[in-house]
């Protein structure tokens, strides 16, 4: 089972993480691309982290935008550390901001 971050660190760890937010007990970001099928690539590119790391994002797609929220559901769907490497990894994906 993974261990919730404190408040504290979650807002240490979102000063290295620009346009992310903590809401809801989850670490957030929407991304906007120039289209549908750049939305989809960046998508098909961060799979590969997440299922290097064995933790998947909830995460939506509409058009030329991707909603992602990352929490930990063994750790009773709070922010670990788990999350904020996912979010330090899309974050050096990401060609938007």
């Amino acid at each position: 089972m993974s261990t919730p971050l404190k408040e504290a660190e979650i807002q240490t760890a979102l000063a290295a993480l620009p346009g992310w937010k903590f809401e809801g007990d989850a670490l957030v970001k929407t991304l906007k691309f120039g289209s549908f099928r750049e939305a989809m690539s960046f998508m098909v590119r961060v799979s590969f982290e997440a299922e290097a790391l064995d933790h998947h994002p909830d995460w939506t797609n509409v058009y030329n935008r991707v909603a992602i929220r990352l929490n930990t559901h063994d750790a009773g769907d709070r922010v670990t550390s788990k999350d904020v490497e996912l979010a330090n990894r899309i974050q050096q994906i990401a060609w938007v901001a």
